[in-house]
């Protein structure tokens, strides 16, 4: 199992189309590269107004693959604050969290699109998902 440091990243990008977050993280000898998309950022935003209140499950959220960073300021020394072309500004997200989504990329993102199928919903804001039933 590959090994994350839970220090803040070493390099900190946008790319030109706002849509993906760059993370460098140094470790011995090496450094660990990471792409992570503004719509993955959105879907798993820390904020407490994505929780269930009564689980503190993530919230489902659909219709956002086309969402943007708009801006990203630093925290202190221990979190970035993502604002999203959405609206959505209110969750800081610590470096400790960075790494998470950084470490489990693949496991989320199909947890994600496994609860978008099963709510019958679409990444895609304007997309709908029909279900034919014959009788």
């Amino acid at each position: 199992m590959m090994k994350f440091p839970t220090k803040i990243p070493e390099k900190i990008s946008l790319n030109k189309e706002k849509n993906c977050l760059f993370l460098e993280f140094a470790t011995k000898g090496d450094s660990l590269k990471f792409k992570l998309s503004a719509e993955y950022l959105r879907v798993y935003s820390p904020s407490a107004a994505m929780r269930d209140p009564s689980t503190g499950e993530q919230k489902l959220l659909a219709g956002k693959k086309w969402v943007l960073i708009a801006d990203i300021k630093h925290c202190g020394n221990y979190a970035l604050k993502i604002i999203f072309n959405d609206g959505h500004s209110s969750g800081l997200y610590t470096w400790q969290y960075l790494c998470e989504l950084c470490h489990n990329k693949e496991k989320y993102w199909q947890t994600y699109l496994d609860r978008l199928h099963q709510a019958g919903a679409c990444r895609a804001p304007d997309e709908q998902i029909i279900k034919f039933i014959s009788h």
